[in-house]
């Protein structure tokens, strides 16, 4: 393959012209790089290196102006919108920032295309007087303001342009149209020939220029356009060309170079629907596998990305086939860690909160970046932060409030979470800081952190950019416009990879890739809205206005992309086009016509291939855990220490979840409750009776006692409350909810009993959170100990009969606790757990020696107080009828051991694995 840039150094040389002598101009410094490669491998003999310019360079040195960013421009600009709104209130810097970036976008294409400012200034004028603004009679004083904006555009522009001219400064557009004034003068000082190259559209400044020095000097100019779409009228590959060809004065009397013949040699042309951009990432990868098995090199071989987002995927699908590569794009510095630190920060301190939520401060504690700060002597300060902020149940914290809680990190601390006080200057100085102490960290082993030191160093440069505006100009009203420049400034900087820029596989956007020419190309994100971009008008100038003054439209733009398609396409024998098959609402799902163009035109004939990836079908098997000689030997030590009743039913509702919490010892993790729990409510209530009753243990209970625990109530609550939900906030929102729930689940229990005490019952308290400890159960079968253990929350006597109560703060019937065959009750856990429970306390009460036959046992539900006192019971159904037996005697103990030994000996059988049910949360 014959490049165009080889193409036209061999004409250079044909005519006999000194290349060393020549000044070159480009579209981009890309293809200034490749052609001082190929300049250097094409000449035979030492040589200067000719002088190669990018066209805005070019230009540039053309106007004797320096083009300024686009922050430095919006600065400069609101400077002469408040110099000029002396009279009314202007915007603030953060809202003019969101109109005044499209004002000089218009400013731009207005100079660059030579367009007479104050006429089309006030056409726009004129056009909102037209509209229904003017025919009202009293107009309201936001209709005055707006026309006012409309008529004041030219004095805005005039005043900003005179600014920057004065101080040699200039954007684009007018650094464009100061170098067409001065073009003559440029050709008369300056006798070198010139070589413009690549070209295609060109806006009227540009077109001026060239064609001046075309016909002023014996300048050449090398188009690189193909006769299948030169020759086409309708063609839009060609669309600038023809137009060039046709209206410039030049090519009357000089031959136009070049139309060439490629693009209907002979490719191959495969067409990938690929779904989403992961998707397309990977599929690259795997075409980069197979051409790396031939192509070693991969030097003649370009990614085109049509979506450059994808970059950092691509990267990660490079397969090890790849020895060299060369990224021409830069990495966006957004997408680095330090940036998304930064964003927190920005978040956490924008509104200026009196204290910060603790799922932010935690988010901040742990990054990568910032957890190194707070190790000392190899201990992690930050998880132990962390921890005590779950522990505490600790919602809302401020800086004093966490400096008192991590003492030995009191300046990393302030760094991160001292009040910016909505003040850009504060903000900027504790940003800076903080950069500081990370390089002071990173320093420590540099070598492990060149990487990270370079983030730091260009986060330096970026704050110290936003530091020297605010200086300048102070128009940072807030912390809010601060942020939205710093957006700004980030998402316009890049990392520059480091590399030989010639060598090996090339990765580039669209534009990258102008006058170069690969044998093997791989475009990704073929798809309306990208490739080409569509309708978008980010203009004021609207669609009919642009039309008359020849300003480009999304027809040009739309051309511009086509012509970058298909001069990929025309030299290469090896073409990818990947698209995204996904639909999406913003981009994506629908094909580019330029993959319809490409099959209605029947000159290639691309193969169509729609790749899915590849999916192992998983099955979703339950997980069992066979019981090992290592198992086994944990299993008994549980049983030697006592099983709890919540052991053993745990182990009913899903052996798994035994498995894992009793022999593994793996608990839930432990969060920070934001609203009280159910199970912190329940212990709180608990908590808070067993207050109120173990005084009266042994004591008959009187309305005396009820009075005196009702006026300890509110206090024994909010105590316990302190106590279980440690420093979570309970004065406001649902946790005010949860205390007053649970001071009305006491107080309606004690005056459940009152009532019962009023009817003439006598209740005598036995015992309050009876704590039993290894009540030994007797399995022959085994020939080591097993005993069980647990709290009972209440014994008392009810007129005589004595009672065990398992207090639920959840809502519980009385058919939750009956049973009806004795060999169910291990089998099911959703309805039989609740009668096991009681039957445990039973049985390690009478096993004990601390309760004697008979008995009843049974549970109080806050939730269902009406319900009273909800009695285990045997349903024994014969015949039409059923008899219901609530006592508990040796009988039922006896049969209910016999129950408990069948679950005991299934835990401790080698043969039975641990297997997981499948439970519904």
């Amino acid at each position: 393959m014959t490049t165009f840039i080889e193409e036209v150094i061999a004409n250079l040389q044909e005519k006999g012209l000194d290349l060393s002598e020549l000044k070159f101009i480009l579209p981009s410094k890309r293809a200034g790089t490749f052609l001082k490669h190929q300049l250097s491998r094409t000449t035979k003999q030492n040589m200067f290196a000719p002088e190669i310019l990018s066209i805005e360079d070019f230009v540039e040195n053309i106007s004797g102006l320096k083009t300024v960013s686009n922050t430095e421009l919006l600065f400069q600009f609101y400077n002469t919108y408040i110099t000029l709104n002396t009279d009314g209130s202007p915007d603030s810097f953060e809202v003019f920032s969101k109109w005044a970036q499209i004002l000089l976008q218009d400013f731009n294409e207005i100079d660059r295309y030579l367009i007479p400012q104050q006429k089309i200034f006030e056409y726009l004028a004129a056009i909102q007087e037209t509209n229904h603004w003017s025919v009202a009679e009293d107009k309201t004083e936001f209709i005055i303001k707006y026309l006012a904006f409309w008529n004041k555009l030219h004095v805005y522009y005039t005043h900003f342009t005179k600014t920057l001219l004065a101080n040699n400064l200039g954007y684009q557009g007018l650094v464009y149209r100061q170098a067409h004034t001065k073009v003559g003068e440029y050709t008369q000082q300056n006798k070198i020939q010139h070589v413009f190259l690549g070209f295609n559209a060109l806006n009227t400044a540009e077109e001026s220029i060239i064609q001046h020095i075309l016909e002023h000097t014996d300048a050449l100019i090398y188009w690189d356009i193909d006769k299948t779409f030169y020759e086409n009228p309708v063609h839009d590959a060609g669309f600038f060309t023809r137009q060039h060809a046709k209206k410039w004065k030049y090519f009357n009397t000089h031959p136009f170079n070049w139309i060439s013949d490629n693009y209907k040699n002979e490719k191959s042309i495969q067409v990938i629907g690929v779904p989403k951009n992961i998707g397309q990432s990977k599929y690259i990868g795997n075409i980069l596998k197979e051409l790396g098995k031939t192509k070693n090199t991969l030097e003649h071989t370009a990614i085109v990305l049509g979506n450059e987002d994808l970059l950092l995927p691509v990267l990660n699908s490079i397969p090890s086939e790849v020895k060299a590569l060369n990224v021409t794009m830069g990495f966006p510095l957004k997408s680095i860690p330090l940036a998304s630190l930064f964003e927190s920060l920005f978040k956490l301190h924008k509104n200026n909160p009196k204290s910060f939520y603790y799922k932010d401060v935690i988010s901040i504690v742990s990054h990568q970046f910032v957890r190194p700060l707070f190790i000392q002597d190899k201990e992690d300060f930050a998880t132990a932060l962390i921890e005590t902020i779950q522990t505490n149940n600790i919602v809302f914290l401020t800086c004093q409030h966490l400096v008192e809680l991590c003492e030995p990190f009191k300046d990393v601390l302030e760094l991160l979470f001292k009040a910016w006080d909505n003040n850009a200057t504060k903000a900027l100085s504790q940003s800076k800081s903080l950069i500081f102490a990370l390089k002071e960290y990173l320093n420590i082993s540099k070598d492990e952190n060149i990487l990270s030191l370079e983030y730091t160093y260009r986060f330096y440069e970026l704050f110290n950019e936003l530091e020297r505006l605010n200086t300048t100009y102070n128009f940072f009203q807030n912390i809010s416009a601060l942020h939205q420049v710093y957006q700004e400034l980030l998402s316009s900087e890049t990392l520059d990879f480091q590399g030989e820029p010639l060598q090996g596989l090339q990765i580039m956007g669209m534009l990258e890739s102008r006058v170069l020419d690969f044998e093997t190309v791989i475009i990704s994100s073929v798809n309306e809205g990208i490739l080409p971009a569509g309708k978008s008008n980010n203009s004021f100038i609207p669609l009919d206005v642009k039309l008359e003054n020849n300003l480009p439209t999304f027809k040009e733009k739309d051309a511009v992309y086509t012509y970058h398609f298909y001069r990929l396409l025309q030299r290469a024998k090896n073409v990818y086009i990947i698209y995204n098959t996904e639909a999406d609402v913003l981009k994506g799902g629908e094909k580019s016509r330029f993959i319809t163009q490409l099959e209605l035109e029947k000159i290639h004939e691309p193969k169509h291939i729609m790749a899915t990836p590849t999916v192992h079908l998983v099955e979703n098997k339950l997980k069992t855990v066979p019981k090992s000689a290592l198992v086994m030997e944990r299993l008994k030590q549980i049983g030697k220490n006592g099983f709890s009743p919540s052991s053993l039913t745990n182990y009913m509702r899903n052996p798994m979840d035994f498995y894992l919490q009793k022999v593994l010892k793996i608990q839930e993790y432990d969060e920070v409750e934001e609203t009280v729990a159910a199970n912190t409510l329940g212990t709180v209530v608990h908590n808070t009776l067993e207050d109120f009753y173990e005084p009266l243990i042994g004591e008959q209970l009187t309305e005396a006692h009820i009075k005196e625990m009702r006026a300890k109530i509110s206090a024994t609550v909010l105590h316990h409350f302190e106590d279980t939900y440690k420093k979570g906030d309970i004065k406001t929102g649902k946790n005010l909810i949860s205390f007053e729930i649970a001071k009305r689940y006491v107080s309606n229990f004690i005056d459940l009993e009152l009532k019962e005490i009023k009817a003439g019952r006598i209740i005598k308290i036995i015992a309050i959170e009876a704590d039993f400890e290894r009540i030994e159960i007797n399995i022959p079968e085994l020939d080591f100990p097993v005993t069980i253990g647990g709290k009972v929350d209440r014994v008392d006597e009810y007129d005589g009969v004595t009672r065990i109560i398992d207090y639920k703060t959840g809502k519980v019937s009385q058919s939750q606790v009956e049973i009806i065959n004795w060999e169910d009750l291990t089998t099911d856990y959703d309805k039989y757990s609740k009668p096991f429970q009681i039957l445990c306390y039973a049985f390690m009460m009478l096993s004990d020696g601390t309760l004697k036959f008979p008995l009843e046992a049974g549970i109080i539900s806050f939730k269902n107080l009406n319900g009273g006192f909800l009695k285990f019971t045997k349903k024994d159904k014969s015949g039409n009828g059923a008899t219901k037996i609530t006592a508990i005697n040796e009988e039922t103990i006896q049969l209910f051991e016999e129950q408990i030994k069948v679950l005991i000996l299934d835990i401790f059988n080698p043969e039975l694995n641990f297997e997981e049910k499948e439970v519904s949360h």
